[in-house]
Protein backbone atom coordinates (compact mmCIF):
# COMPACT_ATOMS: atom_id res chain seq x y z
CA UNK A 1 0.00 0.00 0.00
CA UNK A 2 1.19 3.42 -1.28
CA UNK A 3 1.21 6.85 0.93
CA UNK A 4 -1.24 9.37 -0.60
CA UNK A 5 -0.10 12.09 -2.17
CA UNK A 6 -1.46 15.33 0.29
CA UNK A 7 -0.03 17.53 2.68
CA UNK A 8 3.13 16.88 1.37
CA UNK A 9 5.32 19.78 2.07
CA UNK A 10 7.83 19.80 -0.78
CA UNK A 11 4.64 20.08 -3.25
CA UNK A 12 2.84 23.37 -1.85
CA UNK A 13 4.30 26.99 -1.00
CA UNK A 14 1.58 27.99 1.12
CA UNK A 15 2.16 24.45 2.95
CA UNK A 16 5.33 24.87 3.84
CA UNK A 17 5.07 28.43 4.94
CA UNK A 18 1.79 27.69 7.21
CA UNK A 19 3.77 25.08 8.68
CA UNK A 20 7.09 26.96 9.26
CA UNK A 21 4.70 29.70 10.97
CA UNK A 22 2.58 27.23 13.13
CA UNK A 23 5.88 25.19 14.25
CA UNK A 24 7.31 28.49 15.56
CA UNK A 25 4.07 29.58 17.19
CA UNK A 26 4.25 26.68 19.37
CA UNK A 27 7.83 26.90 20.19
CA UNK A 28 6.81 30.35 21.59
CA UNK A 29 4.29 28.70 23.65
CA UNK A 30 6.99 27.29 26.56
CA UNK A 31 8.87 30.28 26.23
CA UNK A 32 6.11 32.58 27.18
CA UNK A 33 5.27 30.20 29.82
CA UNK A 34 8.52 30.01 31.49
CA UNK A 35 10.00 33.89 30.23
CA UNK A 36 6.75 35.86 31.38
CA UNK A 37 4.39 33.58 33.62
CA UNK A 38 5.88 31.89 35.90
CA UNK A 39 8.61 34.66 36.63
CA UNK A 40 5.11 37.17 36.68
CA UNK A 41 3.55 34.49 39.20
CA UNK A 42 6.37 34.35 41.07
CA UNK A 43 7.41 37.87 42.15
CA UNK A 44 3.86 38.72 42.54
CA UNK A 45 3.62 35.96 44.72
CA UNK A 46 6.78 37.36 47.09
CA UNK A 47 9.46 35.73 45.31
CA UNK A 48 12.96 37.17 45.51
CA UNK A 49 15.14 38.74 42.58
CA UNK A 50 17.18 36.39 43.27
CA UNK A 51 14.58 33.64 43.34
CA UNK A 52 13.81 34.27 39.79
CA UNK A 53 17.01 34.91 38.15
CA UNK A 54 17.47 31.37 39.33
CA UNK A 55 14.72 30.16 37.35
CA UNK A 56 15.48 32.44 34.72
CA UNK A 57 18.70 31.54 34.48
CA UNK A 58 17.85 27.16 34.71
CA UNK A 59 15.28 28.05 31.83
CA UNK A 60 17.59 29.57 29.40
CA UNK A 61 20.47 26.96 29.91
CA UNK A 62 19.10 24.48 27.65
CA UNK A 63 19.60 27.42 24.64
CA UNK A 64 23.02 27.66 25.44
CA UNK A 65 23.23 23.51 24.49
CA UNK A 66 21.37 23.92 21.05
CA UNK A 67 24.72 22.99 18.92
CA UNK A 68 24.36 19.32 20.91
CA UNK A 69 21.34 18.88 19.84
CA UNK A 70 22.35 19.39 16.06
CA UNK A 71 25.13 17.23 16.37
CA UNK A 72 22.43 14.03 17.78
CA UNK A 73 20.35 15.12 15.06
CA UNK A 74 23.18 14.81 12.29
CA UNK A 75 24.50 11.63 13.70
CA UNK A 76 20.74 9.90 14.08
CA UNK A 77 17.44 10.15 12.59
CA UNK A 78 14.66 8.15 10.91
CA UNK A 79 14.98 9.00 7.02
CA UNK A 80 11.79 7.16 6.57
CA UNK A 81 9.97 9.70 8.39
CA UNK A 82 12.18 12.58 6.93
CA UNK A 83 15.53 13.82 8.30
CA UNK A 84 13.72 16.34 10.87
CA UNK A 85 9.87 15.71 11.44
CA UNK A 86 10.55 12.64 13.43
CA UNK A 87 12.31 14.21 15.51
CA UNK A 88 9.77 17.56 15.93
CA UNK A 89 6.72 15.10 16.74
CA UNK A 90 9.50 13.63 19.33
CA UNK A 91 10.17 17.12 20.61
CA UNK A 92 7.06 18.05 20.88
CA UNK A 93 5.66 14.94 22.55
CA UNK A 94 8.09 15.69 25.13
CA UNK A 95 6.99 19.19 25.41
CA UNK A 96 3.32 17.95 25.99
CA UNK A 97 4.36 14.80 28.79
CA UNK A 98 6.67 17.37 30.66
CA UNK A 99 4.13 20.74 30.73
CA UNK A 100 1.47 17.74 32.11
CA UNK A 101 4.16 16.63 34.69
CA UNK A 102 4.40 20.04 35.84
CA UNK A 103 0.80 20.77 35.98
CA UNK A 104 0.68 17.38 38.17
CA UNK A 105 3.63 18.21 40.61
CA UNK A 106 2.47 21.58 41.43
CA UNK A 107 5.36 23.57 42.52
CA UNK A 108 5.11 26.03 44.76
CA UNK A 109 6.86 29.66 44.62
CA UNK A 110 9.08 28.33 47.52
CA UNK A 111 9.99 25.40 45.33
CA UNK A 112 12.33 27.07 43.15
CA UNK A 113 14.88 24.51 42.46
CA UNK A 114 11.67 22.78 41.36
CA UNK A 115 10.52 25.15 39.02
CA UNK A 116 14.16 25.99 37.76
CA UNK A 117 13.95 22.21 36.90
CA UNK A 118 10.54 22.37 35.10
CA UNK A 119 12.00 25.07 32.96
CA UNK A 120 15.24 23.50 32.29
CA UNK A 121 13.57 20.52 31.04
CA UNK A 122 10.32 21.99 28.72
CA UNK A 123 12.79 24.44 27.28
CA UNK A 124 15.21 21.43 26.27
CA UNK A 125 12.69 19.56 24.55
CA UNK A 126 11.49 22.88 22.73
CA UNK A 127 15.87 23.00 21.77
CA UNK A 128 15.15 19.92 19.67
CA UNK A 129 11.98 21.29 18.23
CA UNK A 130 13.66 24.45 17.55
CA UNK A 131 16.70 22.83 15.73
CA UNK A 132 14.99 20.13 14.20
CA UNK A 133 12.53 23.00 12.70
CA UNK A 134 15.43 25.28 11.43
CA UNK A 135 16.74 22.25 9.66
CA UNK A 136 13.35 21.43 7.91
CA UNK A 137 12.87 25.24 6.75
CA UNK A 138 16.43 25.37 5.36
CA UNK A 139 16.43 21.87 3.61
CA UNK A 140 12.61 22.16 2.25
CA UNK A 141 12.06 26.10 1.47
CA UNK A 142 12.67 27.58 -2.39
CA UNK A 143 15.41 30.42 -2.97
CA UNK A 144 12.64 32.56 -3.61
CA UNK A 145 10.67 32.01 -0.34
CA UNK A 146 13.67 32.16 2.38
CA UNK A 147 12.95 35.95 3.08
CA UNK A 148 8.99 35.01 3.63
CA UNK A 149 9.87 32.51 5.70
CA UNK A 150 12.38 34.59 7.91
CA UNK A 151 9.66 36.66 8.44
CA UNK A 152 7.58 33.77 9.66
CA UNK A 153 10.64 32.51 12.19
CA UNK A 154 10.78 35.97 13.60
CA UNK A 155 6.90 36.60 13.62
CA UNK A 156 5.60 33.04 14.69
CA UNK A 157 8.23 32.88 17.87
CA UNK A 158 6.84 36.46 18.91
CA UNK A 159 3.21 35.48 18.67
CA UNK A 160 3.85 32.01 20.38
CA UNK A 161 5.17 33.74 23.02
CA UNK A 162 2.26 36.24 23.24
CA UNK A 163 0.00 33.79 22.96
CA UNK A 164 1.31 31.63 26.28
CA UNK A 165 1.59 35.13 28.04
CA UNK A 166 -2.17 36.06 27.55
CA UNK A 167 -3.44 32.17 28.05
CA UNK A 168 -1.68 30.94 30.12
CA UNK A 169 -1.21 33.92 32.20
CA UNK A 170 -4.81 34.27 32.35
CA UNK A 171 -5.11 30.87 33.56
CA UNK A 172 -2.59 31.20 36.37
CA UNK A 173 -4.44 34.36 37.46
CA UNK A 174 -7.81 32.46 37.83
CA UNK A 175 -7.14 29.08 38.44
CA UNK A 176 -3.16 28.17 39.85
CA UNK A 177 0.11 27.52 37.59
CA UNK A 178 -1.59 23.91 36.93
CA UNK A 179 -4.24 25.87 34.91
CA UNK A 180 -1.08 27.69 33.08
CA UNK A 181 0.61 24.04 32.72
CA UNK A 182 -2.50 22.29 30.92
CA UNK A 183 -3.50 25.24 28.80
CA UNK A 184 -0.04 25.15 26.95
CA UNK A 185 0.00 21.52 26.68
CA UNK A 186 -3.72 21.12 24.84
CA UNK A 187 -2.17 24.11 22.04
CA UNK A 188 1.20 21.84 21.99
CA UNK A 189 -0.83 18.69 20.89
CA UNK A 190 -2.84 20.20 18.47
CA UNK A 191 0.23 21.37 16.90
CA UNK A 192 1.63 18.02 16.64
CA UNK A 193 -1.65 16.75 15.42
CA UNK A 194 -0.96 18.81 12.31
CA UNK A 195 2.40 17.51 12.30
CA UNK A 196 1.80 14.04 12.17
CA UNK A 197 -0.61 14.91 9.21
CA UNK A 198 2.21 16.10 7.01
CA UNK A 199 4.94 14.43 4.96
CA UNK A 200 8.12 16.04 4.03
CA UNK A 201 8.33 14.67 0.68
CA UNK A 202 6.03 12.08 -1.70
CA UNK A 203 6.61 8.24 -0.55
CA UNK A 204 7.58 9.38 3.15
CA UNK A 205 6.31 7.73 6.63
CA UNK A 206 3.33 10.07 8.23
CA UNK A 207 4.12 7.49 11.39
CA UNK A 208 6.76 5.24 11.94
CA UNK A 209 4.76 2.14 11.32
CA UNK A 210 2.46 3.83 8.59
CA UNK A 211 3.39 2.63 4.43
CA UNK A 212 6.50 4.73 2.57
CA UNK A 213 10.12 4.78 2.82
CA UNK A 214 13.18 6.86 2.83
CA UNK A 215 13.01 9.52 0.05
CA UNK A 216 16.15 8.85 -1.89
CA UNK A 217 17.61 12.23 -1.67
CA UNK A 218 17.64 11.88 2.34
CA UNK A 219 19.63 8.68 2.02
CA UNK A 220 22.75 10.17 -0.33
CA UNK A 221 22.96 13.35 1.96
CA UNK A 222 22.90 11.49 5.63
CA UNK A 223 26.24 11.86 7.67
CA UNK A 224 25.88 9.47 10.11
CA UNK A 225 29.29 10.09 11.31
CA UNK A 226 30.65 11.56 14.01
CA UNK A 227 34.77 13.02 12.93
CA UNK A 228 33.45 15.02 10.09
CA UNK A 229 30.80 17.00 12.30
CA UNK A 230 33.36 17.43 15.14
CA UNK A 231 36.19 18.29 12.88
CA UNK A 232 34.25 21.33 11.04
CA UNK A 233 32.81 22.49 14.46
CA UNK A 234 36.61 23.33 15.78
CA UNK A 235 37.34 25.11 12.63
CA UNK A 236 34.44 27.45 12.45
CA UNK A 237 34.95 28.13 16.60
CA UNK A 238 38.49 29.50 15.43
CA UNK A 239 37.66 31.42 12.32
CA UNK A 240 38.37 35.16 12.98
CA UNK A 241 34.56 36.38 11.77
CA UNK A 242 33.48 34.32 14.43
CA UNK A 243 34.94 36.03 17.27
CA UNK A 244 34.90 38.87 15.92
CA UNK A 245 30.88 38.62 15.66
CA UNK A 246 30.12 36.86 19.14
CA UNK A 247 30.27 39.79 20.77
CA UNK A 248 27.46 41.47 19.42
CA UNK A 249 25.46 38.38 20.01
CA UNK A 250 26.01 37.95 23.35
CA UNK A 251 24.91 41.61 23.75
CA UNK A 252 21.64 41.12 22.44
CA UNK A 253 21.06 37.60 24.44
CA UNK A 254 22.44 39.75 27.59
CA UNK A 255 20.31 41.91 27.48
CA UNK A 256 17.08 39.83 26.75
CA UNK A 257 18.10 37.59 29.93
CA UNK A 258 18.55 41.01 31.68
CA UNK A 259 15.34 42.79 30.72
CA UNK A 260 13.08 39.54 30.70
CA UNK A 261 13.78 39.32 34.75
CA UNK A 262 13.66 43.20 35.27
CA UNK A 263 9.98 43.02 33.67
CA UNK A 264 7.88 41.23 36.43
CA UNK A 265 9.99 42.56 39.16
CA UNK A 266 9.51 46.10 38.31
CA UNK A 267 6.05 45.27 37.53
CA UNK A 268 5.57 43.85 40.89
CA UNK A 269 7.51 45.90 43.15
CA UNK A 270 7.82 49.03 41.87
CA UNK A 271 4.08 49.33 40.27
CA UNK A 272 2.16 47.08 42.00
CA UNK A 273 0.61 45.21 39.58
CA UNK A 274 -0.40 41.56 39.87
CA UNK A 275 0.47 38.85 37.75
CA UNK A 276 -2.33 38.97 35.62
CA UNK A 277 -1.85 42.94 34.49
CA UNK A 278 2.04 41.75 34.06
CA UNK A 279 1.77 39.25 31.54
CA UNK A 280 -1.51 41.06 29.84
CA UNK A 281 1.41 44.22 29.27
CA UNK A 282 4.23 41.70 28.49
CA UNK A 283 1.61 39.64 26.00
CA UNK A 284 0.35 42.03 24.14
CA UNK A 285 4.25 43.64 23.46
CA UNK A 286 5.50 40.44 22.46
CA UNK A 287 2.59 40.11 19.61
CA UNK A 288 3.47 44.13 18.21
CA UNK A 289 6.88 42.80 18.17
CA UNK A 290 6.15 39.95 16.29
CA UNK A 291 3.92 41.69 13.81
CA UNK A 292 7.17 43.91 13.71
CA UNK A 293 9.22 41.30 12.95
CA UNK A 294 6.86 39.70 10.08
CA UNK A 295 6.80 43.68 8.50
CA UNK A 296 8.54 46.45 9.46
CA UNK A 297 11.58 44.34 10.62
CA UNK A 298 12.20 43.01 6.89
CA UNK A 299 11.98 46.03 4.80
CA UNK A 300 14.03 47.99 7.21
CA UNK A 301 16.94 46.06 6.23
CA UNK A 302 16.36 46.01 2.81
CA UNK A 303 16.11 49.80 2.99
CA UNK A 304 19.03 50.57 4.62
CA UNK A 305 20.99 47.64 4.74
CA UNK A 306 21.76 44.88 8.11
CA UNK A 307 24.72 47.01 9.60
CA UNK A 308 23.06 50.37 9.77
CA UNK A 309 19.97 49.11 11.17
CA UNK A 310 21.66 47.11 13.80
CA UNK A 311 23.58 50.23 14.99
CA UNK A 312 20.45 52.15 14.93
CA UNK A 313 18.64 49.67 17.07
CA UNK A 314 21.46 49.30 19.80
CA UNK A 315 21.55 53.48 19.80
CA UNK A 316 17.89 53.38 20.60
CA UNK A 317 18.78 50.02 23.10
CA UNK A 318 21.25 52.70 25.06
CA UNK A 319 18.62 55.46 24.72
CA UNK A 320 16.16 53.31 26.46
CA UNK A 321 18.01 52.31 29.12
CA UNK A 322 19.42 55.98 29.84
CA UNK A 323 16.43 56.83 29.71
CA UNK A 324 14.39 54.85 32.37
CA UNK A 325 17.88 55.39 34.64
CA UNK A 326 16.98 59.42 33.89
CA UNK A 327 13.10 58.33 35.03
CA UNK A 328 13.58 56.33 38.27
CA UNK A 329 11.54 58.62 40.24
CA UNK A 330 8.73 57.62 38.09
CA UNK A 331 9.20 54.01 38.18
CA UNK A 332 5.98 53.23 40.34
CA UNK A 333 4.06 55.37 37.22
CA UNK A 334 2.40 52.12 35.01
CA UNK A 335 2.44 54.12 31.80
CA UNK A 336 6.24 54.55 32.01
CA UNK A 337 6.43 50.41 32.74
CA UNK A 338 4.00 49.72 29.92
CA UNK A 339 6.37 52.05 27.31
CA UNK A 340 9.10 50.52 28.91
CA UNK A 341 7.87 47.00 28.16
CA UNK A 342 6.76 47.60 24.79
CA UNK A 343 10.15 49.48 23.52
CA UNK A 344 12.39 46.47 25.15
CA UNK A 345 10.45 43.64 23.04
CA UNK A 346 9.91 45.49 20.21
CA UNK A 347 13.46 46.54 19.73
CA UNK A 348 14.80 42.93 20.72
CA UNK A 349 12.87 41.60 17.74
CA UNK A 350 13.94 44.32 15.34
CA UNK A 351 17.52 43.90 16.02
CA UNK A 352 17.11 40.04 15.89
CA UNK A 353 15.36 40.39 12.60
CA UNK A 354 18.53 42.87 11.24
CA UNK A 355 21.35 41.43 12.84
CA UNK A 356 20.56 37.71 10.90
CA UNK A 357 21.61 38.47 7.45
CA UNK A 358 25.05 39.95 8.81
CA UNK A 359 25.27 36.29 10.49
CA UNK A 360 24.18 34.29 7.22
CA UNK A 361 27.14 36.19 5.06
CA UNK A 362 29.95 35.44 7.74
CA UNK A 363 29.20 31.72 7.09
CA UNK A 364 31.76 30.14 5.64
CA UNK A 365 30.25 27.60 2.77
CA UNK A 366 32.00 24.28 3.74
CA UNK A 367 30.83 24.50 7.38
CA UNK A 368 27.89 26.83 6.75
CA UNK A 369 25.35 25.11 8.68
CA UNK A 370 27.59 24.67 12.20
CA UNK A 371 29.00 28.41 12.15
CA UNK A 372 25.23 29.24 12.19
CA UNK A 373 24.26 27.42 15.10
CA UNK A 374 27.41 28.50 16.79
CA UNK A 375 26.59 32.24 16.48
CA UNK A 376 23.03 31.22 18.10
CA UNK A 377 24.19 29.55 20.53
CA UNK A 378 26.46 32.57 21.83
CA UNK A 379 23.13 34.83 21.50
CA UNK A 380 21.78 32.44 23.82
CA UNK A 381 24.34 32.13 26.27
CA UNK A 382 24.30 35.80 26.71
CA UNK A 383 20.46 35.23 28.01
CA UNK A 384 21.81 32.54 30.74
CA UNK A 385 24.58 35.48 31.59
CA UNK A 386 21.78 38.07 31.31
CA UNK A 387 19.76 36.27 34.12
CA UNK A 388 22.31 34.89 36.33
CA UNK A 389 23.62 38.39 36.81
CA UNK A 390 20.39 39.72 37.34
CA UNK A 391 19.93 36.98 40.41
CA UNK A 392 22.89 39.28 42.14
CA UNK A 393 20.69 42.60 41.81
CA UNK A 394 19.97 42.77 45.11
CA UNK A 395 24.10 42.79 46.11
CA UNK A 396 24.96 44.91 42.71
CA UNK A 397 22.67 47.93 43.56
CA UNK A 398 19.91 46.64 42.19
CA UNK A 399 17.84 47.75 39.37
CA UNK A 400 19.48 50.88 38.32
CA UNK A 401 22.89 48.85 37.98
CA UNK A 402 20.88 46.28 36.10
CA UNK A 403 20.08 49.12 33.70
CA UNK A 404 23.25 50.64 33.37
CA UNK A 405 25.17 47.35 32.55
CA UNK A 406 22.55 46.49 29.82
CA UNK A 407 23.91 50.37 28.65
CA UNK A 408 27.66 49.38 28.90
CA UNK A 409 26.79 46.16 26.73
CA UNK A 410 25.03 48.18 24.02
CA UNK A 411 28.09 50.48 24.09
CA UNK A 412 29.86 47.48 23.47
CA UNK A 413 27.65 46.53 21.04
CA UNK A 414 27.67 49.39 19.36
CA UNK A 415 31.11 49.87 19.07
CA UNK A 416 31.96 46.19 17.11
CA UNK A 417 29.24 47.43 14.82
CA UNK A 418 31.10 50.80 13.92
CA UNK A 419 34.31 49.70 13.86
CA UNK A 420 34.05 46.05 12.21
CA UNK A 421 33.86 45.46 8.41
CA UNK A 422 31.12 42.87 7.85
CA UNK A 423 30.42 41.70 4.45
CA UNK A 424 27.69 43.86 2.87
CA UNK A 425 26.55 41.03 0.67
CA UNK A 426 25.58 37.50 0.73
CA UNK A 427 28.61 35.46 0.56
CA UNK A 428 26.46 31.97 0.15
CA UNK A 429 25.72 31.14 -3.38
CA UNK A 430 22.40 29.89 -4.03
CA UNK A 431 22.84 25.97 -4.47
CA UNK A 432 24.96 25.78 -1.18
CA UNK A 433 22.21 27.23 0.51
CA UNK A 434 19.85 24.91 -0.74
CA UNK A 435 21.93 22.64 1.09
CA UNK A 436 23.09 23.88 3.86
CA UNK A 437 21.10 21.99 6.62
CA UNK A 438 22.67 18.46 4.78
CA UNK A 439 26.09 19.87 5.43
CA UNK A 440 28.18 18.63 8.04
CA UNK A 441 26.93 19.81 11.45
CA UNK A 442 24.38 20.70 12.81
CA UNK A 443 21.46 22.55 11.13
CA UNK A 444 21.26 26.69 10.90
CA UNK A 445 19.39 27.40 14.11
CA UNK A 446 17.71 30.58 14.06
CA UNK A 447 15.31 32.48 17.71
Amino acid sequence: MQPDGKFILAESSRLRLFTLFILYVAQGVPIGLFWTVIPAWMAANGASAADVGSVLGLTALPWTLKLINGFIMDRYTFLAMGRRRAWIVGAQCMMIVLLVGCALLQAGVEDVLLLGLAGFLVNMATTFQDVAVDGLAVDIMEEEERARASGMMFGGQPIGVALATAMAGLAIARFGPPAAYLVSAVFIVLVTLFVLVLRKRPGERRLPWSAGEAHPRNREIHLGAWLPILRNTLKSLLLPASLLWAPVLLVRGFHYGMFSAITPLMGANNVGWQEGAITATAGTAQMVAGLLGLTLGGWLGDRYGAKRTTIAFFALFMAMSAGMLAMQMWWSDGTLFVGFVYTWYCLDTLITVAALPISMRLCDPRVAATQFTLYMACGNFGITVGAWVFSLADRLGGLPTMFALVFAGHLLGLAVMVLAKFPRRKGIDPATGRKLAEAPGPAPVVN
